[in-house]
């Protein structure tokens, strides 16, 4: 016998006793398209340097050949395959927001294990409904009840988003997949724990240059979920009462200020957390969302091109006074994932999103150099007053143009199931024939009707 956190059994619980047929059809839909969008934009990110090193780290370590790289050849072992797709997920950071960047940390574990094992559509939906759900759930229970940003004390600032607790619903997944017990689920969570990645989230956005990690690296959690499961399997035992705050729990060793318990099993199986479609439209960071938006509406009504442009200043939220937001180094494709600069820039040029936006031979070409020199990033003079403001000026032809959003940056993710499978297609549109991009939507947008994953990857792999 051993000792089990009360939360910890209720997640175990959860996870063994819910059945596909338990699921909502609602979030069964909202799962099949946060997996579709996953591979789509993983297959986008196959020609960014981090998705090229990822891609190569992953074949370099090897393994068996027991689950395939998203859009790639060959097979590589499970945990490798999990590295390379999670890096894959967020290399454009086009992954939804399903309570943070869950998808890259969710999808991978679950999608490996279910080509490893020949488990069905159906099985797949499921682990990775559970996985969303576990994982931001742990985001809301080490998240702060009070504000937090730019103003809060460093010694006050917690990850908000939760990204070192996803490695939960990671491993949740993974283990949904291979029908663990009731003791090793326990375990495999225990050990996952131990294995979460350190609160980098803050140190992300108070840094200059930007690093490729950015808040932290999703495909190196996929395998600590993956040897998690894997090992529980085999018997390892983990940290079954690593949620009780008076042994020096989970929150305190992971660096989290708070803990809110309640927030990770109240209503669990019923109230579905994850759900309301977050999915990105531009790859890029969603801070940026409600600027580009009002650049687009002012080049189009004004029928503006680059060369009648003179300046463009966009004012923001407070984010905007980070290093993250300010520095005007290009580097990497991080540089242009938060720095506004570059991406109006590629607008201006008629760029379209996606994998383009990632492309440093477009960033480096003189027209995108010489347009972002013209932008200013700053803060709303209104911000104390109305902060929800963003707005966008720009002098062309002797004019001001002048743009504005007031709405929370989340009410920007909203986009149509018709929307995501475009995004798809065009996200893939480098990589897969039009055959098999035709083929793997159909493939995912009916995955519950799949009888083996196996046959999914041949459509999405090359």
């Amino acid at each position: 016998m051993f000792r089990m956190s009360p939360e910890l059994e209720t997640l175990v619980n959860f996870i063994i006793d819910t059945k596909y047929e338990d699921i909502p059809s609602e979030v069964a839909e909202e799962t099949k398209y946060l997996i579709l969008d996953s591979i789509g934009i993983s297959i986008g990110g196959i020609t960014t340097d981090p998705g090229k090193m990822a891609i190569a780290l992953a074949k370099r370590l090897g393994g068996p050949p027991e689950s395939s790289i998203i859009g790639v050849s060959g097979k590589v072992s499970c945990s490798s395959a999990a590295l390379a797709n999670g890096q894959l997920i967020n290399s454009l950071d086009y992954d939804a927001m399903s309570g943070g960047h869950t998808p890259s940390y969710v999808v991978p574990p679950a999608l490996a294990m279910a080509e490893m094992t020949n488990a069905s559509g159906k099985d797949l939906i499921l682990a990775c409904t559970l996985g969303f759900e576990i994982a931001t759930r742990m985001g809301q229970a080490t998240s702060p009840s009070r504000p937090s940003g730019p103003g809060t004390p460093k010694s006050q600032m917690p990850d908000r988003a939760g990204y070192a607790s996803y490695n939960f619903g990671a491993a949740a997944g993974a283990a949904k997949i291979l029908n663990l017990d009731h003791d090793k689920m326990a375990h495999a969570l225990g050990i996952a724990g131990h294995l979460c990645q350190v609160i980098t989230w803050m140190r992300h956005g108070s840094t200059a240059p930007r690093p490729m990690t950015k808040y932290g690296m999703a495909g190196w959690q996929n395998t600590g979920a993956i040897q998690a499961v894997l090992l529980a399997q085999m018997g390892y035992q983990g940290d079954t009462i690593l949620f009780d705050a008076e042994e020096g729990g989970f929150a305190k060793f992971c660096g989290y200020p708070e803990w809110h318990p309640e927030r990770l099993t109240n209503g669990l199986g019923k109230k579905w957390s994850y759900i309301g479609r977050r999915f990105k439209k531009y790859s890029c960071c969603s801070v940026l969302f409600n600027c580009i938006e009002c650049f687009y509406d002012i080049l189009k009504k004004n029928e503006l091109r680059a060369d009648d442009i003179e300046s463009v200043t966009a004012y923001g939220n407070l984010e905007f006074q980070r290093p993250l937001f300010t520095d005007r180094e290009l580097n990497n494709n991080v540089d242009v994932q938060f720095g506004l600069h570059n991406v109006l820039a590629l607008i201006a040029n008629g760029v379209k999103t996606g994998p383009d936006w990632q492309d440093m031979d477009k960033l480096r070409d003189p027209k995108i150099v010489e347009f972002a020199n013209k932008v200013k990033v700053l803060v709303h003079p209104e911000i104390e007053k109305r902060p929800m403001i963003f707005q966008v000026d720009v002098v062309a032809n002797g004019k001001t143009y002048s743009e504005f959003r007031e709405r929370p940056i989340m009410e920007v993710l909203n986009m149509t199931y018709d929307q995501i499978i475009e995004k798809y297609k065009h996200c893939t549109a480098r990589i897969l024939t039009e055959e098999k991009i035709n083929k793997s939507v159909n493939a995912l947008v009916n995955l519950e009707k799949l009888d083996q994953v196996q046959k999914l990857m041949e459509l999405v792999t090359i």
